[in-house]
């Protein structure tokens, strides 16, 4: 997996990415969503390689979704095996009512390499590398504040920690402020979040809080492309989620995950572009005639992390590619 083959992860997530945003703003979440997956398969296909779903949107009868198990590429004989991860729209609604960080994202990985996840909810913690292997998943939310705030050579005042603005994390809320962190909290989507918590420069230090696993899975990949640290831990609410972990193959739900148990792969490469404005991406942006798209790509091989800032001639052949 090199750069040529990131460079199409590039242009799968650029595609899809420019399909959902010209449904930006318009309040149908469900087309802007149908539209990225549209884009996405359609580009996957056009690639050399043998893939298949293990973190996607449902199951085959949910179809024309990603679903778990589609078989994407071109094949033959010299094609490359590879698991997917993808969301192709992260933050429907933020597309649908034209809110900062939605995403259209996606992780590979040799057949393996990426935790197959079911849909269900996970605890995640996660923090700078400085604060690796200070702060423990099961301890009380002021002593991982001062572990991070040690770490980073800061005071608690000074530590901003992102929350998803859900009524579960209402005592999460209240034990971070009373510990006297700040909170960002967020309406939805937390791979990016995720990511800005993991590097310097946007005044991000932690994550906390439930979100859904499969976006834990996808956060993980890119989080062990940038030397991240993060904790997890399946929250199992009833028989259903028992079951989809029982049929995912895990049977030991309870167990504190770590980045290498949900993507343990050697040759991940991930790649995410900006549908709207966000804390890392910047949003696509159309002039008469194309669009301008912002994207970044991980290798975990080659140990580069690219920013791509490109833009985008859409005459009618390029959007026949992207579009129906």
């Amino acid at each position: 997996m090199h750069k040529l083959l990131e460079l199409d992860l590039v242009r799968v997530v650029e595609d899809a990415a420019i399909a959902a945003a010209r449904l930006m703003g318009t309040g149908d979440r469900n087309a802007a969503d149908q539209a990225a997956v549209e884009a996405m398969r359609k580009r996957l296909n056009a690639l050399s390689i043998a893939g298949t779903i293990v973190i996607g949107e449902g199951e085959r009868d949910e179809a024309p979704m990603l679903y778990i198990g589609e078989r994407l590429g071109r094949g033959g004989k010299n094609a490359r095996a590879v698991d997917i991860a993808v969301d192709p729209l992260e933050g429907t609604n933020l597309t649908a009512t034209g809110r900062n960080n939605s995403i259209t994202v996606m992780a590979i990985a040799e057949h393996g390499g990426l935790l197959h996840a079911p849909d269900i909810y996970m605890n995640k913690l996660v923090v700078r590398p400085e604060a690796a292997g200070t702060v423990d998943i099961d301890a009380p939310v002021k002593k991982n504040l001062q572990a991070i705030a040690r770490s980073l050579h800061r005071t608690i005042s000074e530590l901003v920690v992102v929350v998803l603005e859900r009524d579960r994390h209402e005592e999460l809320i209240a034990q971070i402020r009373s510990a006297g962190a700040r909170i960002k909290l967020i309406s939805d989507g937390d791979i990016m979040p995720a990511l800005a918590a993991t590097v310097h420069g946007y005044n991000i230090h932690a994550l906390m809080g439930i979100g859904a696993a499969p976006e834990g899975v996808l956060a993980a990949a890119a989080l062990k492309c940038l030397h991240g640290y993060m904790q997890a831990r399946f929250v199992v609410r009833d028989e259903k989620d028992k079951k989809r972990l029982k049929a995912a193959g895990i049977s030991k739900p309870s167990r504190v995950l770590t980045i290498n148990d949900l993507a343990p792969g050697k040759q991940i490469l991930f790649a995410a572009s900006g549908v709207t404005n966000g804390d890392m991406l910047t949003g696509v942006q159309f002039f008469p005639g194309g669009a301008r798209t912002h994207s970044v790509v991980m290798s975990l091989a080659e140990g580069t992390v690219r920013f791509i800032d490109a833009v985008h001639s859409l005459d009618k052949k390029r959007l026949n590619l992207i579009f129906k």
